[in-house]
């Protein structure tokens, strides 16, 4: 299925229903359909050719989803920028991804002037709104651009398996990757999800996370579009944003990240009377503490959580249902509609009931490559003869007989002590049992004895107090002796990429500076 169709076919259903609010701006199905079409035309009489890239930088704007569907329909490959970036960090995503063309958001003008002059492969530009800074001369207005296109479907051939959109990892890890996706492997993820979160078109979408990120963007706006939901961009996040959300538009299903799911819950200013119209509630993207999972349900107790899992190089590969709740809570659930997931040991054969594997899949979900970036893409598919399209998450965890999967940890974070393997999420989920705990990281430190030991940094619940020796006890009440932490430390944030997940790269660099890892 071609993206573009997904909302040819909405517009066909629902012409006056809204598309998209956001903030004052409200776009019909109708609407959204023909500024598309006018954007794709646009791009087009520029002279780019199918396949060229075209980066977007902004905020959640309604023109985000204009551009999202318009580069879909006219053949070129949308390349989703975080706009966190550092000038330096933009110029070489910019550079890497050999992006022809470049939408932006004005209030990123003084970084775009300060940045194409360093990417000369850089020949369109192209500004949203009026910029506060200085602009650069060359760019073209985001509505000169469309005004006078045509709103007719462009007339460009499109196969499913084409490129259509690439974006970038999180960064946990050095620099990100461009994960290049097809046509096809997104319809894929969009079914996957409107299915496993009972999505449709009597729903209003809160969308909470950064649009550039493929879990607001690919997991939650797209399969909106295609079931015909209304998506209401909430920006920037915060509890009471969304709380006036609910109220105001009556929003019935949000995708969070779990630090939004904890910030809500643990916000002062928490009335359940407001989130009255919340009904569906889908998170992944860092692992979800039980308390919050429990608080919530106590709290709104007519909200169903859906956990998923998955990857911007897969989709999503697990779910795990309401219904399952409590009985399954610290799992990611079982495979999802659609997709093939397995666990394989180092060997690459297939686990048993409780053995530790790799998680795996494969089949149309999965990206295309790494752009540029043929290394990285050969080490994706681990074991390309034995297991031939078969993806490696990198993550590592157990299935139970009813197919329900635990996820351990991830494989890189995984540390060796005393010839022993441990995983700091085992340890994380023990530290999280102390009622005083909002969140957690666990990393491996060296140690000239065992190699690697574990610390623990630790951020509490506002005005709750607890000691070192107080989450030393709870863990050996909990785990074996090896595994606990052997440094504690307080923080008050923690350093996360845009979707929320702790980077433990920065934690642990100043403990490893000089060594070379174990």
């Amino acid at each position: 299925m071609l993206t573009g169709d997904m909302l040819r076919r909405a517009a066909e259903r629902f012409p006056a229903k809204a598309a998209v609010i956001a903030g004052e701006r409200r776009l019909s199905y109708a609407e959204l359909d023909a500024d598309a079409n006018r954007l794709a035309h646009a791009l087009l009489a520029r002279g780019l050719r199918k396949g060229a890239k075209v980066a977007m930088l902004s905020r959640n704007l309604a023109e985000y989803a204009t551009v999202f569907f318009g580069v879909a329909r006219s053949g070129l490959v949308l390349v989703n920028v975080s706009v966190l970036y550092a000038p330096d960090e933009l110029a070489w995503v910019l550079a890497k991804a050999d992006a022809e063309a470049l939408v932006y958001d004005a209030q990123f003008a003084d970084k775009v002037a300060a940045v194409a002059p360093r990417c000369p492969q850089l020949a369109h530009l192209v500004q949203i709104g009026a910029a506060p800074g200085v602009a650069p001369a060359a760019a073209t207005g985001f509505d000169a651009l469309l005004d006078g296109r045509a709103t007719t479907l462009p007339a460009v051939p499109i196969d499913e398996r084409d490129p259509f959109c690439m974006t970038y990892t999180g960064g946990t890890t050095g620099r990100p990757k461009g994960v290049l996706a097809s046509h096809r492997a997104r319809a894929v993820t969009a079914h996957t999800v409107a299915l496993e979160e009972g999505l449709d078109e009597r729903d209003v979408v809160a969308i909470v996370t950064p649009l550039f990120h493929v879990a607001a963007l690919n997991i939650m706006f797209q399969p909106a579009v295609l079931v015909g939901a209304t998506c209401v961009f909430i920006a920037p996040w915060s509890p009471e944003n969304f709380m006036a959300a609910c109220a105001r538009h009556r929003i019935s299903a949000a995708f969070m990240v779990p630090t939004q799911a904890n910030a809500l819950v643990s916000d002062a200013g928490f009335d359940a009377a407001r989130l009255a119209s919340w009904r569906k509630l889908s998170f992944a993207g860092a692992p979800m503490p039980d308390w919050v999972q429990v608080a919530l349900m106590e709290r709104l107790p007519a909200l169903r959580l859906t956990q998923i899992y998955g990857q911007s190089e897969m989709g999503v590969l697990t779910a795990l249902p309401p219904w399952q709740l409590p009985e399954k809570l610290g799992s990611i659930g079982r495979r999802a509609f659609n997709v093939d997931v397995e666990l394989f040991d180092l060997a690459g054969e297939r686990v048993g009931v409780g053995e530790i594997g790799e998680i795996a899949s494969r089949g149309d979900n999965l990206m295309l490559e790494y752009y540029n970036e043929p290394e990285q893409t050969a080490a994706f598919y681990k074991f390309p003869d034995k297991l031939p399209g078969w993806g490696f998450t990198g993550d590592v965890g157990t299935i139970d007989a009813d197919g329900c999967i635990t996820l351990l940890d991830r494989a890189k974070d995984m540390l060796i002590s005393g010839g022993e393997n441990v995983y700091p999420k085992e340890i994380e989920d023990a530290i999280y049992l102390l009622p005083e705990v909002a969140e957690c990281a666990v990393f491996g430190i060296p140690d000239e004895k065992f190699g690697e030991l574990p610390a623990a940094y630790v951020m509490l619940k506002p005005g709750m107090h607890l000691t070192e020796a107080a989450v030393v006890a709870q863990c050996e009440a909990k785990l074996a002796r090896l595994k606990r932490p052997r440094l504690i430390r307080f923080v008050d944030a923690f350093p996360k990429t845009p979707i929320g997940k702790i980077q433990k790269n920065l934690l642990k660099e100043p403990y490893w500076q000089g060594r070379k890892k174990i």
